[in-house]
C-alpha cells in the first residue's frame, strides 16, 4: 500500500490523474467553451488559467485564439499540459507557481479557476490571498470566472462512498463533513491489481453567500452567482456554483 500527501503532492496527481482528468472531462471543457455565455470572451483575450492542471481549459482556449497562461504548482500536471498543447498545436505559456504568490499585475483580461480548484489551503486566509491574486492579475474591467461545488450542492451529494471503475482500476471516494460544514474531507482509495494507493484531501467549502462576500472583500465588483455554465440561477436546480465578478475600474 502507498499513500500520497494530498493536493501539494505530485504523486497524488500522477496516481489519480485518469480519474480526475478523463478524456470525458476534456471533451466537457470543449463543449462548455462552445456553448457557455459565461465562457465567451472577446477574441484574443489574455486569459490566466489559475490552477490549470493538465490544460483542460488552457489548451482549447488557446486553440480558439486567446493568449493563454496556465499556472499550476504541480510539475507533473504542467508536463501533461505541455504535451497536450504541443499535440494540439496550441501556443500557451505554462508557469509553475503557487496560486497565493503568482504575480502579473494588470496582466490579464480574464482569470479562470475551474473544477473546484479553490479552497485547499489549510489556513483560510491563504484562500483569501488566492482571490486577491486573481484580482491583482486582472486589468481594470477584467473578468473572473470561478467554478466550484458549492456547499449547498455538496449537502445534497455527500452520500455513501462513490465507486468508479476505469478498465481494471477501481477508485473509491468517501466524503466526510468537518467543522460544522466549514470543510470537507475526501478519502480516496485506488486499487490497481494488488497495488493500493490511499490519499486524503481536506478543503474549505463555501456557500454562494460566503463566496460572494469573499470576492467583494477581495475588491471585486458586479459579483454574480450562477447555478451552471448555461447561466441558470443558483437555486434548487443548480449543478455548479459559478461566480463571475469584475475588477472595478
Amino acid at each position: 500500500m502507498t499513500r500520497t500527501g494530498g493536493f501539494q503532492d505530485d504523486d497524488f496527481w500522477t496516481e489519480f490523474h485518469d480519474f480526475l482528468f478523463s478524456e470525458q472531462r476534456h471533451q466537457q471543457a470543449e463543449e462548455l467553451l462552445d456553448t457557455s455565455p459565461l465562457l465567451s470572451f472577446p477574441p484574443g483575450s489574455r486569459v490566466l488559467d489559475l490552477c490549470c492542471g493538465p490544460g483542460v481549459f488552457t489548451v482549447p482556449l488557446a486553440r480558439r485564439g486567446h493568449e493563454v497562461t496556465g499556472v499550476d504548482l504541480s510539475p507533473a500536471m504542467l508536463d501533461r499540459a505541455r504535451k497536450r498543447s504541443a499535440d494540439a498545436g496550441a501556443r500557451v505559456a505554462l508557469v509553475r507557481a503557487d496560486a497565493r504568490r503568482y504575480e502579473a499585475p494588470d496582466g490579464f483580461d480574464v482569470v479562470l479557476n475551474m473544477f473546484t480548484s479553490f479552497g485547499y489551503f489549510e489556513d483560510p486566509d491563504d484562500n483569501v490571498r488566492v482571490l486577491r491574486t486573481m484580482h491583482s492579475c486582472l486589468v481594470p474591467g477584467g473578468v473572473l470566472v470561478l467554478d466550484l461545488a458549492g456547499k449547498e450542492l455538496l449537502a445534497r451529494k455527500v452520500v455513501p462512498p462513490k465507486v468508479v471503475r476505469r478498465g481494471d482500476d477501481l477508485m473509491v471516494q468517501t466524503d466526510t463533513v468537518l467543522d460544522d460544514w466549514a470543510r470537507l474531507r475526501s478519502d480516496w482509495v485506488l486499487v490497481r491489481g494488488e497495488r493500493v494507493t490511499r490519499a486524503t484531501l481536506v478543503w474549505f467549502v463555501y456557500s454562494a453567500v460566503e463566496l460572494r462576500r469573499m470576492a467583494e472583500e477581495a475588491g471585486f465588483a458586479r459579483v454574480e452567482v450562477f447555478g451552471g455554465f448555461d447561466g441558470r440561477p443558483y437555486d434548487e436546480n443548480a449543478e455548479r456554483l459559478v461566480l463571475r465578478a469584475v475588477r472595478a475600474t
